[in-house]
């Protein structure tokens, strides 16, 4: 399991996160939102052992994390992260040779790399650009390379940061779907996003974050909906609930859920 028992981390300057108790393991996507500065980024790097809380605890298989050197690397073949900006963890000019990094420190045998790589790059939809040199890829293309290289590593964990930002909805529409992949796949994600319209789609359960604290936690429907908590937090509604709250359309989870409904209804209506 993956959580944090009353958390605490300060910066030298600010106290950024502040007695956080979080559950990753429950559901299989787990959203954050929250405005700038609220600590999601903050919270995780301490989630993957980049930074080390002042007080309380990442818990990790029911313990408190090891920060030993083994400790850590422990974690890291099963806590993967992909950060927002892809060229901050791609090194190499060619793909497979980056999504490989990792399992060649590992030592692992180069015929099972290349089964991995294989599979990690199926699973993003990447196969058809895997002989392009990374710098002639596009910003999407980059963030699909970047989660392979972690899904290599068969992590049970994906923290995604921001994985929508910077993509046009033809890309948001394929990062949807890789989502769902991994998920299918058994294993769980948590992503942080100022896209709220993703979480609301593809989480299980969500937490707003104020300031470094939880100011709720639950359902995406049942946490969306408190429209004066929405705006304590420097958030908006996802645009389904909007429908909902305000016209008192049927509440959806996803675009196609809505316009399947509204068609059904128009259907009834003619037949009557």
């Amino acid at each position: 399991m993956l959580a944090t028992a009353d958390l605490w981390f300060r910066y030298q300057d600010a106290q950024v996160l502040k007695g956080l108790t979080l559950d990753f393991s429950t559901h299989a996507v787990t959203g954050l939102v929250g405005a700038n500065g609220c600590g999601k980024s903050t919270l995780f790097m301490n989630l993957s052992g980049l930074l080390r809380p002042q007080q309380g605890a990442v818990l990790w298989q029911g313990k408190p994390l090891d920060y030993s050197k083994r400790g850590l690397l422990a974690l890291r073949q099963q806590v993967a992260t992909v950060f927002q900006d892809p060229d901050q963890q791609i090194f190499y000019t060619d793909i497979d040779s980056d999504i490989a990094f990792s399992l060649r420190n590992l030592g692992v045998a180069e015929a099972e790399i290349a089964r991995r790589v294989d599979d990690a790059l199926t699973l993003v939809d990447a196969q058809h650009f895997r002989q392009q040199p990374i710098q002639c890829l596009s910003h999407g293309q980059k963030k699909r390379v970047a989660i392979a290289g972690a899904l290599v590593l068969r992590a049970k964990y994906l923290l995604l940061d921001e994985p929508t930002a910077g993509l046009d909805p033809s890309g948001r529409a394929q990062m949807i779907e890789i989502i769902r992949r991994i998920v299918a796949q058994g294993n769980h994600v948590a992503i942080s996003s100022h896209d709220i319209d993703l979480i609301y789609e593809v989480s299980d359960a969500v937490y707003v974050l104020r300031h470094g604290e939880v100011l709720a936690h639950g359902a995406p429907g049942d946490v969306f909906a408190r429209t004066e908590l929405i705006e304590q937090a420097g958030l908006t509604q996802p645009w389904l609930v909007k429908l909902h709250a305000q016209l008192g359309l049927p509440l959806c989870k996803t675009e196609d859920e809505f316009f399947s409904r509204m068609r059904q209804q128009n259907v009834m209506k003619e037949a009557s």
